[in-house]
């Protein structure tokens, strides 16, 4: 029986983002190791990830573009290189601004043309199965936390930091440049019926960027990714902190990523049968109550619960944005406007790295870390409960069923 195609392009973004949003995410078990061996502060070292996020940010809108008008290939071809040479530059960092801006805007630079570009070509191959398709690629987040990570930790432990960054920008070109040949775009007629989104075919990206849609939809995400990304970048600190052992901390960064991976083909089956916008708000109502309950665990089998609860509710809520961006705006310039959208929640992932590291250094602990975070994510729930269905201009050309 023959293969359909779309299903290719899902396994090759799996990969993909497992690797290339793996590797960027896994800079929060080099903090302690780093700060141990260059005697840099926890907030200096978490500038790299601000730097990350915000150069991420603009790479998501940069390469989504780009994406659209020159195809996918193209631009994770280009970000497999920079993402190699970045790390690989990284691991030879002798001062701490260095190594901040190298690690931070040429890894974070690069991790924005995998994520963005390659949901926009999966929506495009796709005109059923759509959502577990999305939960499927982004699952590669999930994986990039359970596998990248404990491999990064390991090579810390039998050698040293400097020597895991060089190996990580090794795996990286090995393995994204021959994944990227695999992609290609649709035939012409599946992508004209999946070219249609819950908006006039006509709406251009000037005009999505003005709806109180994108704007909704925007919001939440900013503030579900400032909720939960310093908990995920402090999270082996926070665990060896409370006395776990530096190899079991990591575990638990593996159980959550786990977790995630799960929640994200679970919520994206959810969505199909009930809708994004009611599986969003559950799940974010659900992520703001993990966070809140990293204040109480101690042993290693509470924070590999809350470790569970907490990437499965983090890791759940993630493909919905862009399964409710191709529902409310065409899929032709799908890359702009979910890269639009995962700019501004970048800012928002930007944040809880640095807040945290400074909370840490300013207090000696991250219980505040972790109450700001709880509120923070009862406000994404709240705006979420405001996304409303943009109003359906009727034309001939288009219809609300025609994908």
């Amino acid at each position: 029986m023959k293969i359909f195609y779309g299903w290719i392009i899902v396994a090759v973004g799996i990969v993909v983002t497992c690797v290339g949003m793996g590797t960027m995410m896994s800079l929060g078990v080099f903090l302690q190791p780093i700060s141990q061996a260059m005697g840099w502060s926890r907030t200096g070292i978490s500038t790299a990830a601000l730097l990350n996020f915000l150069a991420m940010g603009f790479g998501a809108i940069f390469w989504g573009a780009l994406s659209d008008r020159f195809g996918t290939r193209v631009v994770v071809l280009a970000c497999g290189v920079l993402l190699g040479l970045g790390l690989a530059v990284a691991s030879q960092a002798t001062t701490l601004i260095e190594f901040q801006l190298v690690f931070g805007i040429s890894v974070g630079l690069a991790a924005g043309g995998f994520y963005v570009p390659l949901i926009a070509m999966t929506t495009r191959w796709f005109t059923q199965h759509r959502s577990l398709a999305v939960a499927l690629v982004s699952a590669g987040l999930g994986l990039g936390s359970s596998i990248i990570a404990p491999l990064a930790r390991w090579m810390i432990l039998n050698h040293d930091w400097r020597y895991a960054l060089l190996v990580l920008a090794g795996i990286a070109l090995v393995v994204i440049l021959p994944c990227a040949l695999l992609l290609r775009k649709p035939p012409a007629p599946i992508e004209a019926v999946a070219a249609t989104g819950g908006a006039p075919p006509g709406m251009t990206v000037a005009q999505a960027l003005r709806t109180p849609q994108f704007a909704a939809i925007s919001l939440a995400n900013f503030l579900c990714c400032a909720a939960h990304s310093g908990p995920i970048f402090h999270m082996v600190p926070y665990a060896v902190d409370c006395g776990i052992p530096d190899l079991a901390a990591t575990t638990v960064f593996g159980v959550a990523g786990i977790a995630a991976l799960s929640g994200r083909i679970i919520c994206g089956l959810i969505a199909d049968r009930v809708g994004a916008k009611r599986t969003l708000i559950a799940g974010l109502t659900l992520q703001a109550v993990a966070v809140s309950l990293y204040l109480f665990a101690s042993s290693l089998a509470s924070f590999y619960a809350v470790a569970a609860l907490f990437g499965f509710s983090y890791g759940g809520v993630m493909p919905l944005y862009a399964i409710l961006v191709r529902e409310y705006f065409p899929g032709g310039i799908m890359g702009s406007v979910f890269g639009a959208v995962a700019m501004i929640s970048t800012l928002g992932m930007a944040i809880g790295p640095l807040a945290g590291g400074w909370l840490f250094d300013t207090f000696g602990s991250y219980s505040w870390l972790y109450i700001s975070s709880f509120g923070i994510g009862l406000g994404a729930a709240a705006i979420a409960l405001t996304v409303r269905p943009p109003r359906l201009i009727a034309t001939p050309e288009f219809s609300p069923n025609a994908a």
